[in-house]
């Protein structure tokens, strides 16, 4: 290898997508570098190792038959930069921030690096507002707040990405504040990519929305990029524009096996399931660059959507996201089969921070008892239909007959809302509805202020 100013020529070898450089000097870690083989092609590359004796180097494009010896890398020294701006509200763009949409290149307002620092604790605000998703099983049993990080855990052949899309277009502010939606899409198909684009354009919601697309035959780099590119631009609009910005990340498990793929290719000693040791640390990177800044408008709202591999919620993808998250929205592949859709299931999934959004002044007064009550119901019904399995319906006593068919209306019609948005107070008189077919004495979580409140509620509403 040989060194002229910040370009080598010959590389000490190559394994799949890495080169390797030996005793390279005045690198940065995230440094772009450009790889030319003579009078042929030209690839992009990203530093991703900057050691004092072996900088390691990922290729974007797949470097087929690339010959080590031979190439000539130039240094750029600039690290991976992307435009942000309330102009690319509209936009789609792939993972090099590349225009996807038949526009042109944009410009934006200012380019930042995309590899930036999660939040400072110390500078966090307390979340205390929450954002409407149009689905009543989150809105209501599970709500999202401003600055909360709530994944949705997914399983093969369940409409994970679905419920993504779905958001995406239903999603508000409250209060009419400004609300913008930065969806990444990671190892997505094309097919799924068009789908995407046609519906956020023909619903209105590509108007207030940024959306980055890595699809499956994308470079491998790429996808590690694009959750980056879009908390940059969702950081520009909350903190300098004064947003509240909703980020849904869809799928962060193509996120984990790129960086599995990657830390193969380096030949490091591999961590549980063979993903590495350091994914937890990548993972708490992205996600907690999620919050509220104090003195500043805005916020960051992250909804990263996973696919548990084998339904398995111990597996190191979902175990470690829900470590760094506050809480999570878990799909049920029983509920799939019985066609309820959206198939959330309500038991195991959870909100931390719900308490921090709802209540007086913010959704309603009676929000929480509310939806304990319904928690306690569905939950007293779900053990019935267990019972009822093993001794039949007829065996069960009256209380938990009531209880099994409240259970089955609460997820037909609660939960199984289809495609169609409902905003809060509809989920609420839905709730409220489903309570009032149970007698008053089951009901022992609500007290006797709220049944008057409701009462009058119902009698102004005649």
């Amino acid at each position: 290898m040989t060194a002229v100013g910040r370009t080598y020529r010959g590389a000490s070898a190559a394994t799949g997508p890495l080169i390797f450089l030996e005793r390279a000097h005045r690198i940065a870690l995230g440094e772009w570098v450009l790889i030319e083989l003579e009078k042929e092609t030209t690839w992009r590359g990203q530093v991703i190792d900057a050691g004092e004796e072996i900088t390691v180097i990922q290729v974007f494009e797949e470097p087929y038959g690339l010959p080590p010896a031979q190439v000539k890398i130039s240094l750029t020294g600039r690290v991976a930069t992307a435009p942000v701006g309330r102009e690319l509200l509209g936009r789609a763009l792939d993972g090099a921030a590349r225009p996807i949409d038949d526009l042109p290149a944009p410009v934006g307002e200012a380019m930042v690096p995309v590899w930036g620092a999660p939040m400072n604790p110390a500078r966090r605000s307390r979340p205390a507002e929450f954002i409407e998703t149009g689905l009543s099983a989150i809105d209501g049993m599970n709500t999202l707040v401003c600055g909360q990080k709530l994944p949705i855990f997914s399983g093969a052949g369940l409409p994970g990405l679905e419920i993504a899309a779905q958001i995406v277009e239903h999603a508000r502010a409250p209060r009419g504040e400004r609300f913008a939606v930065v969806f990444a899409a990671m190892g997505i198909t094309a097919r799924e990519t068009d789908s995407f684009l046609r519906r956020f354009d023909e619903s209105g919601a590509l108007e207030r929305s940024v959306v980055y697309v890595n699809e499956a035959r994308d470079p491998t780099i790429e996808r590690l990029l694009v959750p980056r590119m879009a908390l940059a631009q969702a950081e520009f609009l909350a903190f300098k524009q004064g947003f509240d910005v909703l980020v849904i990340m869809a799928d962060v498990t193509h996120y984990c096996e790129a960086l599995r793929e990657i830390g193969a290719a380096r030949e490091e000693i591999p961590g549980r399931r063979g993903y590495p040791g350091y994914m937890y640390t990548d993972l708490a990177g992205i996600f907690e660059r999620a919050g509220i800044l104090r003195e500043l408008e805005g916020s960051v709202t992250l909804l990263p959507v996973l696919t548990m591999p084998d339904d398995d919620i111990t597996h190191p993808i979902p175990d470690l996201t829900g470590y760094i998250t506050e809480g999570q929205i878990v799909l049920s592949r029983e509920l799939a089969r019985r066609a309820v859709n959206p198939p959330i299931d309500l038991l195991p999934s959870l909100s931390r921070l719900m308490n921090a959004g709802i209540g007086r002044d913010r959704t309603v007064p009676e929000h929480r008892i509310w939806a304990d009550e319904l928690y306690a119901v569905y939950a007293r019904g779900r053990e019935a239909r267990l019972m009822a399995s093993i001794v039949g319906e007829s065996g069960l006593g009256k209380g938990d007959r009531v209880a099994l068919t409240f259970a089955d209306r609460f997820e037909e019609d609660f939960v199984g809302q289809g495609s169609e948005r409902r905003s809060l107070h509809q989920t609420i008189e839905l709730g409220w509805r489903l309570l009032e077919t149970l007698p008053r004495s089951e009901l022992i979580r609500i007290d006797d202020e709220t049944w008057t409140r409701r009462d009058a509620q119902r009698g102004e509403a005649r």
